[in-house]
């Protein structure tokens, strides 16, 4: 479990497949009304207060992403409480949450020649697609899912693996902020003038 603190009243915390699997929860389950999902979203809840100093009291809106292969990515901002909202009740929390699945694969890399390796070993395999962005001293390559279609999802996954991490970067940050390196057929232009 990663957490990041986005504003003074919303942070992000990445959740792993391992992370989950060690709490005997699926992706699946995370859409559902378990005890399992609430004592997890207890836990995220106290790291954040230990980690990061944010405490959930009053109002919250939670949004809930899952990516495909990487985990859940979960936004927690806290709402301005107004003075009658004030007198609720401590013991109790207001939730509002939304659920979105994303099909992208985004993830992180430490250097370009990680990429180059990437692609030497993707492209071949008939995966040309994707973009690449530089942001904070990273490269980012996001996957739609047509551009991994044609490969096994687990292959796929263990290949990007291991040249580079998922993400804790919402893709639409670095879009907005970072700086486009290539934004199509990634992988086939990288094959070409760098292998």
């Amino acid at each position: 479990m990663r957490l990041e603190r986005l504003t003074y009243n919303k942070i992000k915390v990445f959740l792993t497949l391992d992370d989950l699997h060690e709490r005997g929860i699926s992706k699946e389950e995370m859409w559902e009304d378990l005890p399992k999902v609430h004592e997890l979203f207890r836990d995220m809840m106290l790291e954040a207060d230990d980690e990061l100093g944010f405490k959930a009291d009053g109002p919250i809106a939670v949004e809930v992403f899952s990516l495909p292969a990487q985990g859940m990515v979960v936004i927690v901002t806290k709402s301005h409480a107004t003075n009658e909202e004030e007198e609720y009740d401590d013991d109790f929390l207001e939730l509002q949450v939304t659920l979105d699945i994303s099909d992208d694969v985004f993830y992180e890399f430490k250097a370009f020649e990680d990429i180059i390796s990437l692609a030497d070993r993707l492209y071949p395999l008939g995966t040309s697609g994707g973009e690449i962005y530089y942001f904070q001293d990273r490269y980012y390559v996001s996957f739609e899912e047509s551009d991994y279609e044609n490969i096994d999802v687990e292959m796929f996954v263990a290949l990007l693996s291991e040249f580079g991490n998922p993400s804790t970067i919402t893709k639409w940050r670095v879009k907005e902020y970072g700086k486009s390196i290539m934004s199509e057929q990634a992988m086939e232009q990288v094959d070409r003038y760098f292998s």
